[in-house]
């Protein structure tokens, strides 16, 4: 690396996973950009981590708008000229636990995949001229254990039973979508792997006033952090949970 600060980018990060994620970055010497659609929020909670001494700065990125990437993208290449780290945390789940598969609309699978996977792919797409201007990138894809096929088809698995399709398959596809990018990639300084954060006590997994969860959201942040800051000698192209590679 070089000798100046490394700058990362988180997107979904004004709450829960993604702005822990910014704040152990931060603190790991990381200058980290704190992306929101709404740039109220997004500033309110860079404020707040600013407040503490932490390197952070707001930036506005509304994922599923073609023109807000593009903005954000000018924004750092003027600020900074380059980015060392992109993790893509913007997520949602908005399937009704109350149908089967086959009975979510269309309308749900359409919203699901714009954010999770084609709002993914524009973004990473959009900054990876900024990514190959680092001198040692690094890209974290946040997916689920949910978007394993082996653990869906595993009748052991505690996930055999639990099915959020239209969230489940994006997942799936943002895994299939990080092993095409990593084989592009091989042979350049940067790296790009997917993880699954855990099952964290966050408002995605809340269910009405019941909140679901078995990990804190600074444990949830630990895989996308780790990841972030791997050496040059780390892996590309894996799927993990902490330490762990998960089955595809």
């Amino acid at each position: 690396m070089n000798a100046s600060p490394r700058i990362a980018l988180v997107t979904g990060a004004t709450r829960g996973i993604g702005l822990e994620t910014v704040r152990q970055l931060a603190e790991a010497g990381v200058h980290t950009l704190l992306a929101g659609r709404n740039r109220e929020r997004a500033v309110e909670a860079a404020l707040t981590l600013q407040a503490r001494g932490l390197p952070v700065e707001a930036i506005a990125l509304d994922v599923t708008d073609a023109a807000s990437i593009d903005a954000a993208v000018a924004e750092v290449g003027r600020r900074h000229g380059r980015l060392d780290i992109l993790v893509n945390n913007a997520g949602i789940a908005i399937d009704d636990m109350a149908l089967k598969p086959s009975q979510q609309t269309m309308e749900t699978w359409r919203t699901t995949f714009d954010t999770n996977v084609f709002g993914l792919v524009a973004v990473t797409n959009a900054f990876l001229p900024l990514l190959h201007q680092s001198p040692s990138a690094r890209i974290v894809n946040v997916s689920s254990l949910l978007g394993s096929i082996q653990e869906h088809l595993n009748p052991d698995s505690f996930i055999y039973d639990f099915k959020i399709p239209a969230y489940d398959v994006s997942k799936t596809a943002v895994n299939a979508w990080t092993v095409h990018l990593a084989h592009e990639l091989k042979g350049s300084k940067i790296k790009v792997n997917t993880i699954h954060p855990g099952y964290v006590r966050t408002d995605m997994n809340r269910r009405g006033d019941e909140q679901n969860g078995e990990l804190e959201v600074a444990d949830g942040a630990r895989t996308s952090v780790r990841l972030a800051l791997i050496d040059d000698d780390g892996p590309s192209g894996g799927f993990f949970y902490g330490e762990d590679s998960l089955p595809w």
